[in-house]
C-alpha cells in the first residue's frame, strides 16, 4: 500500500478512492433510470438508497484517513502543528488525563505541553477518523474539526445527511418498508456525490495550503 508522503501521492489516493465509488453509484443510477417497471425500480432505489449512505461514509472516513497519514508522514515538531491536528496527536495523553484523578497524570501531560512540544510529532492515522457506522451531520462537524476544514458549506445540507439519506438508510437496513421515490432517489445521488467531491477538494486545498501547519 502506498505510504502517503507527498502532495501527488495524496491526491492520487483521493483520485482512486473517489473513482471506484462514483462508478459504482452511477451504475445503479443507471440501472434505475432504464428500468420503468415500478415494482423493481422501487426495490433498486431501496439498495441505491443504501448503497449511497455505505459510500458516503466509505468515503468520508477513506479520504479523511488518507489525509491524516499525509500530516502525520511530514515529519513535524508537536510545536508545529495546527492546533486541532496538535489535539489529535495528544488524544491517548489527553483521555487519560480526562479519565483519571490522579495528580501524576495530569502533570505528566502539563509537561510534556510545557517541555515536549519541540520533539517530531506521532499521530497514530489507522483509528484516528470513527463514524461510528452512524455517520450523522453532527458526527461529519466532528471529522470536519479534526481535519481543520471548513463545516460551513455542509450546513444548508443537514437536512439531506440526516434525513433523506441517513434516516432513510436506517429504515431500510433494519428492514422497514420505505418508498423511495424516482425524482427522489436522483436528487440524493447527485447531491451525495456533490458532497464527496466538496470533501476531496476540501482535503486536497488544505494539504496544499499547509493548513495543518501552526500558521
Amino acid at each position: 500500500m502506498t505510504k502517503i508522503r507527498t502532495i501527488s501521492q495524496l491526491n492520487d489516493e483521493l483520485s482512486k478512492e473517489i473513482t471506484w465509488r462514483k462508478k459504482e453509484l452511477i451504475y445503479v443510477k443507471s440501472l434505475i433510470e432504464k428500468n420503468r417497471y415500478k415494482t423493481i425500480q422501487e426495490t433498486l432505489t431501496r439498495s441505491g438508497t443504501a448503497l449511497l449512505y455505505a459510500h458516503w461514509e466509505g468515503f468520508i472516513k477513506g479520504a479523511a484517513t488518507f489525509y491524516v497519514e499525509f500530516v502525520a508522514r511530514q515529519n513535524l515538531k508537536y510545536s508545529e502543528l495546527s492546533p486541532n491536528f496538535l489535539a489529535l496527536a495528544l488524544k491517548k495523553q489527553l483521555g487519560e488525563a480526562q479519565s483519571s484523578h490522579k495528580a501524576i497524570i495530569f502533570t505528566q501531560v502539563i509537561n510534556f505541553l510545557v517541555t515536549g512540544l519541540e520533539a517530531r510529532c506521532s499521530i497514530s492515522w489507522e483509528d484516528a477518523i470513527k463514524t461510528q457506522s452512524n455517520l450523522n451531520s453532527g458526527v461529519l462537524k466532528d471529522i470536519i474539526c479534526i481535519l481543520g476544514l471548513d463545516y460551513s458549506p455542509y450546513e444548508i445540507k443537514e437536512k439531506i445527511i440526516d434525513e433523506t439519506l441517513l434516516r432513510s438508510r436506517n429504515e431500510i437496513a433494519h428492514g422497514q418498508y420505505l418508498l423511495i421515490q424516482f425524482d427522489q432517489y436522483i436528487e440524493l445521488h447527485h447531491e451525495i456525490i456533490s458532497l464527496m467531491d466538496l470533501f476531496k477538494d476540501q482535503i486536497e486545498n488544505a494539504a496544499i495550503l499547509g493548513t495543518y501547519r501552526l500558521s
